[in-house]
């Protein structure tokens, strides 16, 4: 990539949404922009919402940090996640990552077993790729594994969903990234469609496209809809098993009780739009979480759609903008550092690695101080 006298934004050819971003000359910490060229990474993000930044691999955490932060004036400096309910046994996120000792906002996901001294006062550590084997109601048999074939894991938006409000921003950054051009193919089993993808990538769709996809009696419901997800919504679906695309969770009767779940508290129960504003564009954002959602309830009649049925609905809403033509899958290599719009794309985990190969990665997002707005 050639050497800039100013930061530059080039959108990924052929992809429906994403950029790639050129530091200018003499910056390699893109903690260390100046607020001219920040305030331009920043709207750049908000109109392209994946920005790929190579060649970061020796990022520090504490700059990975400091940069994620700068996005939001407002977040609380900890991470997106309760610490004890992140890593609570019960909890379907339990085995996602590990926090760096001294910089905890950043955790480590990845696959494989590495030596301590990664970090100051790190001991060694194992880390485990999600797969929907362990998730979703029915799986690829081994035969189809073994052909090649993978799942979109969990779509979702990173938040607690309870007590904190949803970060800004994700920052993901590839350190060890196994050099791979091995593709892998996600058949949908509700149409004929197919996507290929290289091993081991993350797949965002567009809050936005989601939005435009609906029909227009379907973006009126969603502009005065509200989402309220469960206390603990992690350990809530904790035995639950998702739907073959990821996106929700198929209803069996299998959650949680509220009774067997922490100690909550009602003041801290999420209640969101199902609409969120993106602050530079103004455009409309479909933004939920599918298999967190509790209950939808209509602002304008105060009707309550249940969980089954709400269920039914987020999954009708999401569906379109997962097909192949509206999603971008980022093909990692060492050093790419992604920073996503999490209010403005949902994003998924996809592949099957074996147990053997080795990836790691540095992941940061920190709960911000305000909940999103729907400008309706």
């Amino acid at each position: 990539m050639p050497v800039s006298v100013q930061l530059e934004v080039t959108p990924l050819p052929e992809q429906p949404f994403g950029a790639t971003v050129t530091l200018p000359a003499g910056i390699t910490d893109p903690s260390k922009l100046s607020d001219e060229d920040f305030n331009k990474l920043r709207e750049a993000l908000h109109s392209n919402l994946v920005l790929v930044i190579p060649n970061q691999a020796d990022l520090p955490p504490a700059s990975q940090h400091a940069l994620t932060s700068r996005f939001d004036p407002s977040c609380q400096g900890n991470y997106g996640h309760d610490e004890k309910l992140f890593h609570h046994k019960s909890s379907i996120l339990a085995k996602d990552g590990k926090c760096i000792p001294d910089r905890p906002e950043v955790i480590m996901v990845g696959n494989g077993d590495f030596e301590a001294g990664h970090a100051p006062g790190m001991k060694a550590f194992d880390l485990e790729h999600p797969t929907h084997h362990s998730f979703h109601k029915d799986v690829l048999s081994p035969e189809e594994v073994a052909a090649g074939q993978t799942r979109f894991y969990r779509w979702h938006i990173d938040s607690a969903l309870y007590g904190l409000a949803p970060p800004m921003v994700t920052t993901l950054l590839g350190i060890q990234v196994p050099p791979t051009t091995e593709k892998q193919t996600i058949k949908y089993t509700d149409s004929n469609e197919e996507f290929e993808l290289t091993k081991g990538a993350t797949a965002f769709a567009s809050g936005a496209t989601a939005f435009k996809l609906l029909s227009p009696e379907d973006q009126e419901f969603a502009l005065n809809t509200t989402v309220v997800y469960a206390p603990h919504p992690y350990i809530y679906i904790s035995e639950t098993k998702a739907t073959s695309d990821g996106l929700t969770i198929v209803s069996e009767g299998k959650e949680k009780t509220f009774d067997q779940l922490p100690a909550w508290e009602e003041d801290k129960i999420k209640k969101l739009p199902l609409v969120w504003t993106n602050p530079t564009t103004k455009e409309p954002h479909l933004q939920v979480h599918g298999c967190c959602v509790w209950k939808l309830i209509n602002n304008k009649t105060g009707e309550v759609i249940e969980l089954e049925e709400a269920r039914k609905l987020v999954h009708k809403f999401m569906r379109p903008a997962i097909s192949p033509k509206h999603i971008y899958a980022h093909p990692w290599k060492k050093g790419d550092l992604a920073i996503f719009f999490n209010r403005g794309v949902w994003h998924t985990v996809t592949g099957e690695f074996d147990p053997e190969e080795r990836r790691l990665m540095h992941q940061c997002n920190i709960a911000s101080g305000e909940d999103p707005l729907c400008l309706n």
